[in-house]
């Protein structure tokens, strides 16, 4: 990346004595830099957690923030501030303004986590005005400068203004202070680049041996662009998921830092955020937003491409504020990003016999999910997820359904398939006579549901199947049965001997107006 760069730019050359001299620890603490013994026993490496997300405001934005405002003079003061954040920069604004007794208008996307509007106003109570506008932070930017125009309120920028920018680094400071041994690389989440540029100058000035490498959504990248075509690139649009993060262009201020010392920029994906942040879960039991567990991302990236080396890797965890609501998705996510699911749609003939042998093809693996709706007299398409080890075992399975005269296709990585289609399997069908649903309950453990499924009478055709593993002691089905009416005290007796909780939903009015023929 230092190959891009062009002259040098200063911040003044006195940007490190200006991050020493910083006044963050009246509202910041020294977060802690903590080892994460799972994922280092997992990658072969040590990997350390410097945890922002356990500031005040859960980021690491108050410390610019408040080195910022409490330079303000009194006339600047009396004018106020205003901010535009998607959401911690907010916070840390928020809180400043109160300890301070500025008054703040803060612009925030509308659609920024509910979480963080709430907290901006419980930070900033009185002295806190909040506007939503807009879809993204570049958006806020926008209608925040048309209202300082109109105000002179002073513009507290999130991430381009050397006081912020200064504070931020203090993180560095601390990093290198708590860790003098060997460290081989500083992993960075970026959005418009305060944290970057700030942590990035603070370590080439004092140890310039460690690498500096940003880390960015694959989604909102402007920096990485940036970075490699030599100039400020402006993105159209911008992903949501990693919303901290999510800025159309960074700033001047910190392009020209990040190309003057930073080392390298990796990018992840949604699935890639989702898997880290349940390793920092399992590691620390405390739950990062998606931006703050895009540097554990990256940094698990470079591992995997360039395998363990010596010194520890250090991660910027740089915010919790997550919306209770997206765990959902995380949780979703998080298996297929650690590559530890594999997702195929596989057709086999809808004949007897051919179901056994895809159970059978299965085998012990651990299911994760399984959707079926019968539509076809002669094919039968099954959605289903496994878990695995690692991407060899995906491919082993899918030459082994490939073995069996079975078509495959694997959807691990098909954003369409995970996102919409695995919740979209269903509907109507003629061919489902005679159809009885049930709901069964059984022990959740590696090759139950094999074990259920090879109880089920082979006379009987199964025209719907769904389940989903979430985590709990026990797994619920919802299984269509296609039992004529002759054999129903054949089936009830089958279901006696069965062993698991179920409940007949042939009745169920939902189940009538959506799937019923």
């Amino acid at each position: 990346m230092n190959a891009l760069a062009p002259a040098r730019v200063e911040v003044g050359s006195d940007l490190l004595a200006q991050i020493r001299a910083a006044r963050v620890y009246e509202v910041a603490h020294e977060s802690a830099l903590e080892a994460a013994p799972l994922l280092a026993a997992r990658l072969g490496q040590q990997v350390l957690l410097k945890r922002e997300d356990q500031q005040p405001v859960f980021s690491f934005k108050l410390r610019g923030a408040y080195n910022r405002m409490v330079q303000l003079d009194a006339a600047q003061r009396a004018r106020g501030v205003i901010a535009a954040s998607a959401g911690n920069h907010a916070q840390g604004v928020a809180l400043a303004a109160a300890k301070l007794g500025i008054r703040a208008t803060i612009v925030m996307p509308v659609t920024a986590p509910q979480v963080k509007i709430d907290a901006v106003r419980r930070f900033g109570g009185a002295w806190v005005e909040v506007v939503l506008v807009g879809d993204s932070y570049s958006d806020a930017q926008f209608a925040a400068a048309r209202l300082q125009a109109d105000s002179g309120a002073v513009f507290v920028h999130p991430f381009d203004d050397p006081a912020v920018i200064a504070g931020q680094g203090t993180i560095a400071l601390e990093i290198l202070r708590q860790h003098p041994g060997p460290l081989q690389a500083v992993f960075v989440p970026v959005g418009g680049g305060g944290l970057l540029a700030g942590v990035a100058a603070c370590i080439k000035a004092l140890r310039p041996e460690v690498r500096v490498i940003g880390v960015q959504a694959t989604d909102s990248d402007a920096m990485t662009r940036s970075l490699h075509a030599g100039r400020r690139i402006t993105l159209d649009e911008v992903g949501l998921f990693a919303d901290g993060t999510a800025v159309k262009q960074v700033g001047e201020l910190t392009f020209a830092l990040c190309q003057q010392h930073v080392d390298a920029m990796l990018r992840v994906d949604a699935d890639a955020i989702c898997a880290a942040i349940r390793d920092l879960y399992d590691d620390t039991r405390s739950v990062a937003e998606p931006s703050g567990a895009l540097a554990l991302a990256g940094l698990k990236q470079y591992v995997a491409t360039r395998g363990p080396g010596s010194g520890a890797l250090v991660a910027i965890v740089s915010g919790a504020n997550m919306n209770f609501d997206r765990l959902r998705f995380v949780a979703e996510r998080a298996e297929v990003g650690e590559q530890r699911e594999a997702v195929f749609a596989v057709t086999i003939p809808e004949e007897r016999g051919s179901f056994r042998r895809f159970c059978a093809t299965l085998g012990q693996r651990n299911i994760t999910e399984f959707n079926y709706r019968i539509s076809d007299a002669h094919a039968a398409h099954i959605f289903v997820g496994v878990r695995i080890n690692d991407r060899a075992e995906r491919e082993a399975l899918a030459a082994s359904f490939h073995a069996q005269g079975f078509e495959v296709l694997d959807l691990t990585d098909d954003e369409l398939a995970k996102l919409h289609l695995r919740h979209m399997i269903g509907g109507r069908s003629a061919l489902a006579r005679d159809e009885l649903l049930y709901r069964f309950e059984f022990p959740e453990r590696p090759g139950a549901l094999t074990h259920f499924l090879g109880k089920l009478h082979p006379d009987w055709n199964i025209s719907l199947f769904h389940y989903r593993n979430h985590g709990a002691d026990h797994g619920r089905i919802l299984v269509g049965i296609q039992v004529p009416a002759a054999e129903q005290p054949l089936f009830q007796r089958f279901l006696s001997t069965l062993g698991y909780p179920h409940v007949d939903e042939s009745t169920h009015p939902a189940y009538r107006l959506l799937l019923r023929h």
